[in-house]
């Protein structure tokens, strides 16, 4: 963890949606907001910067995130490849005997977080004591190579069985792989979660890889714009923060990042009238977090995003795929749902007028009256009422409803998850 002694503090938490600022420079405190730009994170982050105009020399910036957690509740992480021993490329898929729907005797699977034709299997193994009883050949090297360069992942997570024993065969795969494809994203998960388990290790390394080069390109991006002058520390989603860097190589870390300061935030105003019992709720444009706090945070390495357990370090907090900017559709059957996919910041709900057509929580609540269409949103943003009732009703149409009747069928789904 870092410790801060500058002259003055900036917190910026990037959503999906917006880009929120608090400034303080030891004497008053100064908040911003911008639309985030999900293409390049650090563009929005600069544009605040500029706006508040706010000097780097002595600056301590304190950021946190949602752009991992967004990535892996949408399913918009980078194209990956597991590598594992042979007879364990299915693991991630086979999971836990836990399900979500007991009594359901047709549950629908969700997608895996790697598709099966990017589960490749190579032939080496440790035994349970860490004695190498196969040990790797450079044909079996030469032919993974050939996968990698047929697949073209972007990122690349190995997991094998009691590495957290012995670790020389991962890097070994690992020297392979940065040697012949010098820009990719290589994970290890001796390096990202050195305990036993294999399924909870090899999902912890395949998030780090799924959500690496997101995090890593506009980290490293922002750390360059900012210069030597600026301080940059990351959330954790324990709540603690590191070095740009480090967050950049352990992204798997930053899943609950800005989500963590929220619940850090919600435990600071509570305290001020004396609260140390309280449910927290933060909704942003894509996620809403929900946490118990009962005197301190809670943290644990039980974590979930999503349908995907998270063995790593974080506050006890459940997180889900609804927001703001939650996309309304009908399915084939028929029947109103309502996300994971969100607008966004771009082209976002229909209500912001930015090119975004598509129905979300956003325009349902506008049509209800229960936001004002008048209301400062920052950034110079007001609300479209007239937009958000046709992308309504174009959902309305489909399922034979009323513009409100539709509107309040959103809000309905959106709280039920």
């Amino acid at each position: 963890m870092q410790t801060h002694s500058r002259s003055h503090w900036l917190g910026v938490d990037t959503g999906g949606t917006f880009t929120d600022f608090v400034y303080f420079d030891g004497k008053t405190v100064r908040i911003h907001k911008v639309l985030s730009t999900p293409d390049a994170p650090e563009r929005a982050i600069l544009q605040g910067i500029k706006a508040l105009q706010i000097s780097f020399d002595g600056l301590q910036l304190i950021h946190g995130s949602t752009v991992a957690t967004n990535a892996v509740l949408e399913g918009k992480g980078v194209k990956t490849l597991y590598i594992t021993n042979t007879g364990f490329a299915d693991v991630l898929t086979i999971g836990r005997q836990a399900r979500r729907e007991l009594y359901n005797l047709m549950p629908k699977p969700n997608a895996p977080l790697i598709a099966a034709d990017y589960c490749v299997e190579i032939n080496t193994r440790l035994a349970a004591n860490g004695e190498l009883l196969q040990a790797l050949t450079q044909s079996d090297i030469d032919a993974l190579l050939i996968k990698i360069d047929a697949l073209k992942p972007q990122a690349v997570a190995i997991n094998l069985l009691f590495s957290f024993l012995d670790n020389r065969q991962e890097l070994e795969i690992k020297k392979h792989i940065t040697q012949r494809f010098k820009n990719l994203f290589v994970s290890c998960s001796s390096d990202v979660l050195a305990e036993y388990k294999e399924y909870e290790r090899g999902m912890a390394t395949a998030l780090n890889a799924y959500v690496g080069p997101l995090m890593q390109g506009y980290l490293n991006r922002l750390n360059q714009q900012l210069t030597a002058k600026v301080n940059l520390s990351v959330l954790q989603s324990s709540g603690g923060t590191v070095g740009a860097q480090q967050a950049a190589n352990q992204a798997v870390n930053l899943l609950l990042s800005g989500p963590a300061g929220g619940l850090k935030g919600a435990q600071y105003v509570a305290g001020l009238s004396g609260e140390s019992q309280l449910l927290s709720f933060d909704m942003g444009g894509t996620s809403t977090d929900v946490a118990l706090i009962e005197g301190d945070i809670k943290l644990t390495s039980e974590g979930k995003i999503g349908d995907y357990p998270v063995a790593v370090p974080m506050v006890d907090m459940h997180t889900i795929g609804a927001g703001g900017g939650s996309i309304a559709f009908v399915d084939a059957g028929g029947l109103l749902n309502v996300g994971p996919a969100s607008a966004g910041a771009k082209p976002g709900p229909a209500c912001y007028a930015l090119g975004g057509t598509q129905a979300t929580v956003t325009d349902a609540n506008l049509v209800l009256g229960r936001l004002q269409a008048d209301a400062f949103l920052g950034d110079g943003l007001q609300l479209d009422l007239v937009a958000a009732k046709k992308a309504i009703e174009k959902i309305a149409l489909q399922i034979n409803a009323t513009r409100e009747e539709t509107a309040q069928g959103i809000v309905r789904l959106a709280n039920e998850h």
